[in-house]
């Protein structure tokens, strides 16, 4: 299938931010996974020191958007003995803002993702045909929208410069970013952009890989929606990158070939957020009350549990969220946990009895 950027291949963007250089080399490490890890673990540390001199943003909001199931055996990959078979987690949109050197403000959109699209994503719509609707009704809840949240916040969407996605799972961004051609569900013509003004900072790994999917990949992309957006509105880019001050992303392969994590230096300390965990103990299991996560962790010695419901490189995945791991700073709440804010974050609910996280997040907030 060819998408819209690939008369000419992926196009080259405006440049962005300043390249992160302390991380590059990994896969080049000789020795395969564990010891790239171990190389991982220090490069990361040197860049965790890197990092908090370069100052923080303007501002970090954070706000909810929906609340959905979610299998338990993705998301607590291998470690959860919970018997409900699902899980609840809530994605939710950081809005980051930031003034440059020259005194330009930008703003940043983190997940902003469009609901009521996402929804034609091939396992979410399996899912949602055989499940019965007053059922749905129990297990899916929607807190806000993107636009709702921006008015809220006194954003206008034309001074929104950036969209960013760890990855582009479920995402379908032709309101958002316009198309160039008629969308027969979105209306006659083509697509004006909701944010004219925004490029979707993304891997070009990522964009090349959507043009031929695996079949592991296939149930949670959607590849036509790419097919007509707009191409100069994508900014692919190869590898980390420092966007500003305190702001960051860092490649994190794994998830998928092209997972980046958004990391950032607040009055609170470092954060990163993605999706590769689904929840703050994923990353210090030994501290779980989870049914099975402490007991797996102990008995495998892992220090992780994966949300992995793309198998791409699991290895691989989980050196990244070493790297995370490593970056970021202990919870004021309660340092047993860190300061990793899953993009997707495990949430209690009454109908997934064995899934209730030991502590949750909920919000990063530095202003």
């Amino acid at each position: 299938m060819k998408l819209a950027w690939q008369d000419t291949d992926v196009p080259d963007m405006p440049t962005l931010g300043t390249p992160i250089t302390t991380l590059a080399g990994l896969d080049e490490i000789p020795g395969g996974y564990g010891a790239q890890l171990q190389w991982a673990r220090t490069r990361a540390k040197a860049l965790r020191s890197e990092f908090a001199a370069t100052g923080t943003p303007d501002s970090v909001t954070t706000c909810d958007l929906v609340t959905l199931p979610y299998p338990t055996r993705f998301g607590l990959f291998r470690a959860s003995r919970a018997i409900a078979p699902f899980l609840a987690i809530t994605n939710r949109m950081l809005v980051v803002r930031w003034t440059e050197s020259d005194g330009r403000r930008r703003v940043l959109l983190f997940e902003p993702s469009d609901v009521e699209l996402g929804r034609s994503t091939p396992y979410f719509a399996a899912l949602a045909r055989r499940t019965p609707g007053p059922v749905r009704s129990l297990m899916v809840t929607e807190h806000g929208t993107v636009l709702g949240h921006l008015a809220r916040l006194g954003i206008a969407p034309e001074d929104v410069d950036y969209l960013l996605f760890d990855h582009l799972h479920t995402q379908d961004l032709r309101r958002w970013i316009g198309t160039s051609t008629p969308q027969p569900d979105l209306g006659d013509g083509p697509v004006e952009p909701v944010f004219p003004h925004a490029k979707v900072i993304v891997q070009r790994r990522e964009l090349l890989a959507m043009s031929e999917l695996h079949p592991l990949q296939r149930p949670w992309y959607q590849p036509d929606a790419y097919r007509d957006v707009r191409p100069e509105a994508l900014l692919a880019v190869d590898g980390s990158l420092l966007l500003g001050p305190g702001v960051a992303v860092i490649a994190t392969p794994g998830h998928v070939l092209g997972n980046q994590t958004l990391v950032l230096n607040t009055s609170s300390g470092i954060w990163a957020s993605s999706e590769n965990a689904i929840a703050a103990e994923c990353l210090t299991p030994e501290h779980s009350r989870m049914p099975g996560i402490a007991r797996w962790a102990h008995t495998w010695q892992q220090e992780l549990v994966l949300n992995a419901n793309t198998i791409e490189t699991t290895a691989e995945q989980y050196n990244s969220l070493i790297i995370e791991k490593t970056l970021v700073d202990h919870a004021q709440a309660d340092p047993r946990f860190l300061q990793f804010f899953p993009s997707s974050e495990l949430t209690a609910a009454w109908t997934n009895p064995g899934t209730s996280p030991t502590f949750t997040h909920k919000a990063v907030t530095h202003r």
